[in-house]
């Protein structure tokens, strides 16, 4: 296997992950959305791995914070949003949609997903059928509407509901079992809900991880992709911030 995924549980209140991409014939990785140093730094020295890039989602702290320590003493490019240079000031090449860049020979590309924060980006790789999602696409969830329109946040998901089937939905917290009860409460009837709920519980009490997701999976039991207006999505995740 050329390429491997690696993930770091941060084991915090947020309930983050950092997800690291490893090139396996060089040991080198990128590293996406560091909440914290140390964590990223054992690992590596644990794995004998060499931080090569760095990959940022949007500018909230938990997925910024281990950046500047990360840096100290190497040679990291650091890939982010473009829209939000003035909050992330250490971002050495700044992303807008549709940008393209490369890992070794993997092609990854960039889509602009306002909504949660107005420069959200995401990281798409066609070629390993992974997406690398931040705080927009969750497990039978969505990021709460920070900065954008609700209007903005539905386009958004809709654009990542359009990606292959098959892809790999790798999100940053481990926000699953809270998503499934709602969506189980919006869609009761949902048979491929129940079961996923189910699944996801056993998971959860067994403290494994339930990610990556996939596309497939998700327009089968996530609510927010299944509504078909944004008058419905602002309601839906109206609900969802009160629930």
């Amino acid at each position: 296997m050329k390429f491997k995924i690696h993930m770091i549980d941060v084991k915090n209140q947020l309930q983050n992950y950092i997800w690291l991409l490893e090139h396996t014939a060089s040991g080198e990785v990128v590293v996406i959305d560091p909440t914290e140093a140390s964590l990223v730094e054992h690992y590596c020295t644990e794995h004998q791995l060499k931080i090569s890039q760095i990959w940022l989602t949007h500018w909230h702290k938990d997925h910024t914070g281990g950046v500047p320590t990360l840096l100290l003493n190497r040679n990291i490019t650091v890939y982010g949003p473009r829209e939000e240079l003035s909050k992330v000031p250490f971002i050495s090449h700044p992303l807008q949609d549709k940008a393209h860049i490369t890992f070794h020979d993997l092609q990854v590309d960039i889509i602009a997903v306002p909504g949660h924060t107005l420069g959200h980006i995401v990281y798409f790789i066609d070629a390993l059928d992974v997406l690398f999602c931040g705080d927009t696409l969750f497990a039978m969830g969505c990021g709460r509407v920070f900065e954008g329109t609700y209007e903005q946040m539905y386009h958004s998901l809709n654009r990542l509901a359009a990606l292959p089937a098959r892809t790999q939905v790798y999100c940053t917290h481990e926000y699953t079992l809270a998503n499934a009860q709602f969506a189980l409460h919006v869609e009761a009837d949902n048979l491929a809900l129940q079961q996923r709920y189910e699944d996801v519980k056993a998971q959860r009490m067994l403290g494994q991880s339930t990610l990556p997701s996939t596309i497939a999976l998700e327009l089968e039991t996530n609510p927010f992709l299944r509504v078909e207006s944004v008058a419905e999505f602002q309601r839906l995740r109206q609900l969802k911030d009160n629930f």
